[in-house]
């Protein structure tokens, strides 16, 4: 999965305007960027790819099972068919 963009500066400086040291500002980026690491939270381009693969496998699905009724549909016309000619002989 794709990480999620995050300024760290940018965090650290909203950090020591509201009041919070240097060290403590980084340590808090550090351990937000750590535990963004961490999880996996899935980003818009993640379940756009998901989205993709799902079609493209659904959609050989549906292939594979066409071909399965065709022929199940053909063999149940051939069986009805020789049922039919040994029916006319008897």
């Amino acid at each position: 999965m794709s990480s999620v963009t995050f300024d760290t500066l940018q965090f650290v400086q909203t950090l020591t305007e509201s009041g919070f040291d240097q060290k403590q500002a980084e340590g808090v980026a550090k351990a937000l960027r750590n535990a963004q690491e961490e999880s996996e939270t899935a980003t818009k381009r993640d379940l756009k790819e998901l989205e993709l693969v799902l079609k493209s496998e659904m959609q050989a699905m549906e292939y594979r099972m066409t071909i399965k009724l065709g022929a199940m549909l053909g063999g149940s016309i051939a069986l009805m068919a020789g049922i039919l000619k040994l029916m006319q002989h008897v």
